[in-house]
């Protein structure tokens, strides 16, 4: 039969009370009875249950994941392994990692996800970007948060986000070091943080190298979904700017669609024009020309977003932080010396 928490407060002597407190680490627990009830824990081979666990400390021991369908269902596996880095570090630990969606175009008439609702989680990682009256109607329920992917100007949470100035301006640096200066840049929603940090590292490179930042070779677009929208920017640019050599995609599903746009075309890539993607997708090595890109260490971000949260959920009075992971250049078979 099953070892129980009221088994091991009978077989210590205390109260089922006091052995929840010890498991919870209390410090009104004096040192003699805290021994007492650990050998007895030890002795049973008692595993605590989260209800136990939950008993005085009122925590749930449950942390929510949340993101936008859209993002849950990319082809590319960005969002997926955010969460594994983030359910990986929870392995073995004290939380467990309720992974829920939202709507992309979620409404102030749209209900908040269930483990908000009913309090099931004692915080929230909340990864790439939502709707900010999604994040408003949280903040108002004071649930800690710490923001994956995606800057906030809400003071009071943490963020966990990729270099991307840098990644951009190394990305660019890449191009010009082959000896290009006509570089188009094409990218998604320019508004969202990321892609516009990649494109400012992009403009700060061109500007070190004393080159103009043509207005004619930067093409956003957030009509389609990623690929289609590589290979309709891809057709704009080229069709607006034939001195064009290289080309900066803001991800690798842009640069894929990209790479179809000039390969329907008959210009060879890379010996004809050079392309460099932004992520370092799975699938990049599965393509018939492997993608020259910029490695995101997507795993690392989920790591650091849980133990902000946790830092957090363990001292109310920790400040907030802001933690860059820095990016790498992989360098494979779409970029060529001009």
């Amino acid at each position: 039969m099953k070892t129980t928490i009221k088994d091991v407060a009978k077989h210590a002597g205390v109260s089922i009370a006091t052995v929840s407190l010890v498991i919870n680490n209390n410090t009104r627990i004096s040192s003699e009875t805290k021994r007492k009830v650990l050998r007895s824990i030890k002795t049973l081979n008692y595993h605590p249950s989260r209800s136990a666990r939950d008993l005085v400390s009122k925590k749930t021991g449950n942390i929510g994941f949340l993101l936008t369908d859209d993002h849950f269902l990319r082809t590319e596996p960005f969002y997926s392994k955010i969460f594994l880095g983030t359910e990986f570090e929870a392995r073995d630990g004290e939380y467990y990692v309720l992974l829920t969606t939202v709507k992309s175009n979620f409404t102030k008439e749209d209900s908040l996800p269930r483990f908000i609702l009913e309090k099931s989680v004692d915080g929230i990682i909340i990864a790439g970007k939502v709707p900010q009256n999604l994040i408003d109607r949280i903040c108002v329920l004071e649930i800690p948060i710490v923001f994956v992917d995606y800057e906030t100007n809400i003071n009071g949470h943490s963020h966990v986000l990729i270099d991307n100035v840098q990644g951009g301006i190394i990305a660019t640096n890449h191009l010009l070091e082959l000896g290009h200066k006509n570089i188009g840049f094409i990218g998604g929603d320019i508004n969202h943080p990321s892609i516009h940090d990649r494109f400012l590292g992009y403009k700060q490179a061109l500007e070190k190298a004393n080159l103009n930042v043509n207005p004619s070779h930067i093409f956003n677009n957030t009509l389609y979904t990623n690929r289609k929208n590589g290979y309709v920017l891809a057709k704009k640019l080229h069709e607006n700017n034939q001195d064009i050599t290289a080309v900066f995609a803001c991800n690798d599903a842009m640069a894929f669609g990209a790479i179809k746009y000039f390969k329907d075309t008959g210009i060879k890539v890379p010996d004809e024009i050079s392309i460099i993607g932004f992520d370092d997708v799975d699938v990049d090595l599965l393509l018939e020309l492997p993608l020259t890109t910029m490695r995101v260490q997507k795993m690392e971000l989920g790591i650091e977003a849980f133990r902000l949260l946790v830092e957090k959920l363990k001292n109310n009075n920790s400040s907030a932080k802001k933690i860059l992971v820095p990016v790498e250049l992989i360098v494979r078979e779409s970029t060529k010396q001009l």
